[in-house]
C-alpha cells in the first residue's frame, strides 16, 4: 500500500486527463452510455481525487512559498557543495560520472551502490579529494564520500540492518565552522528484499531523533543527504522532517525527481538533501544522467551563523512523538545508536 505514496503526479494526471473526458462529455450532453447526473457524479469524484494528489505535490512547485531563502551570493568560505549519485552498481559508464563531478566541482562527493569496480575508479578523485569514508559492497549497498573539506570524528554504521551501511562525519568549512553530516541510503521496502517499509521507516526516524536532540544541546549545522528510497511527500518523509526539525530546500522550487532516469514517465524524488535552518542555498538541481537509473542531485548551501529568520519546517501534529516512536521501537533502535560525530 505504501507504493501508492510514489505515483502521487501520474495520479494526478491521470486524474486530470480524465476530468477532462467528463467536462467534454458534460459538454456534449452526456449523449453516450451515462446521464448527465452520471456524469456529473464522476467528474465530482475525480476532481476530489485530483485535489488530493495536487495537495501532496504543490509544496513541491513554485505555486509554495519556498522554505530555504535563496542566497544569491555564495559566502565560499562558509559554502559546502554536496553532490550525492546513485551509481547504480552494474552501470559501467564512471568516466561519465567523473566528468559531472569536474564540471560541477562539488566540495563532497556520495556515491551509493558503489562497489569494488566503482571504488577503483572513483579514488581517481582522491588528488582532489583527500579525504574520504569507503565501504565498497556487492549488495547494492556501498557507499563512498570523497571530500575536499576536513573530516574527522568520522563513521560508517549499520543503524537496522546488517550490509546496509550510514556513513556520520564532521565537515569543517574553509571558515573554520564545522558542520555534522548524515549521508543514508535505507533498503527500500520491495518484494525481494524487505516485504514491509519498517526498516527504512526506523532507519530514518532514529537518525531524525537523533539529529533533534543534537540541535537541542548545541549550535553545530547539520546536513543528511542520501537516497533514501522515499519520496519528498511520503508520510515517513514528513514525519523526519517534523522530529529532526530540518528544512527541505526542494520546497517552493520544484520536485527534481531523480528516479527512474530511464523512463521519463515514471520519475520521483528520491534523492534528498535536508539540513539545519542556518543555511540558506545557493545551488540546488538534477544533473545529466550518466548511465544510471538515478540522477545525481547537486546542492551548494551558504552557512548564516545563526537560524535565518522566515526559515520553518514542518510543525509535528499530536501523536507524531509516539508514532516515531513506535517506529524506532520496532526494531529495538535508540538514540544512542546513531553517531554524533563532534560531540565528544
Amino acid at each position: 500500500m505504501r507504493g501508492f505514496d510514489f505515483p502521487r503526479m501520474q495520479f494526478g494526471v491521470l486524474a486530470a486527463a480524465l476530468a477532462l473526458v467528463q467536462i467534454l462529455q458534460l459538454l456534449q450532453g452526456a449523449q453516450a452510455d451515462f446521464s448527465v447526473a452520471g456524469v456529473y457524479l464522476m467528474l465530482v469524484v475525480t476532481l476530489c481525487c485530483l485535489g488530493v494528489q495536487v495537495w501532496w505535490i504543490l509544496p513541491f512547485t513554485r505555486l509554495h512559498p519556498v522554505e530555504v531563502q535563496w542566497n544569491d551570493t555564495p559566502d565560499i568560505p562558509n559554502s559546502i557543495a554536496i553532490m550525492t549519485a546513485n551509481v547504480l552498481t552494474p552501470n559501467r559508464n564512471a568516466q561519465a560520472l567523473l566528468e559531472l563531478v569536474s564540471r560541477h566541482d562539488p566540495d563532497i562527493v556520495v556515491t551509493l551502490e558503489s562497489d569494488d569496480w566503482w571504488q577503483q575508479r572513483l579514488d581517481s578523485l582522491d588528488a582532489d579529494y583527500p579525504y574520504s569514508l569507503k565501504c565498497p559492497l556487492d549488495n547494492l549497498y556501498g557507499m563512498h564520500l570523497y571530500s575536499r573539506l576536513p573530516l574527522s570524528d568520522s563513521h560508517i554504521e549499520y543503524l537496522v540492518e546488517s550490509g546496509v551501511p550510514s556513513m556520520h562525519t564532521l565537515v569543517q568549512l574553509r571558515s573554520g565552522q564545522q558542520v555534522r553530516a548524515h549521508f543514508l541510503h535505507p533498503a527500500p521496502p520491495s518484494p525481494t528484499e524487505n516485504e514491509e517499509s519498517s526498516p527504512r521507516d526506523a532507519e530514518l526516524i532514529v537518525v531524525a531523533k537523533s539529529i533533534a536532540k543534537g540541535l537541542a544541546k548545541d549550535d553545530r549545522p547539520v546536513i543528511v543527504s542520501g537516497d533514501l528510497n522515499d519520496v519528498a511527500w511520503s508520510d515517513t518523509t514528513r514525519l523526519f522532517r517534523k522530529i529532526s526539525g530540518l528544512l527541505d530546500p526542494r520546497v517552493g522550487r520544484g520536485l527534481y525527481n531523480t528516479f527512474h532516469a530511464g523512463y521519463w514517465f515514471l520519475r520521483w524524488p528520491l534523492d534528498h538533501l535536508f539540513h539545519s535552518a542556518d543555511f540558506r542555498v545557493h545551488d540546488l538541481r538534477r544533473l545529466a544522467g550518466f548511465g544510471s537509473d538515478h540522477f545525481a542531485l547537486f546542492s551548494r548551501l551558504v552557512y548564516q551563523g545563526n537560524r535565518v529568520e522566515e526559515q520553518n519546517g514542518l510543525d509535528a501534529a499530536p501523536g507524531d512523538e509516539a508514532w516515531a516512536n513506535e517506529k524506532v521501537q520496532q526494531h529495538d533502535l535508540s538514540v544512542q545508536d546513531v553517531p554524533k560525530p563532534g560531540s565528544n
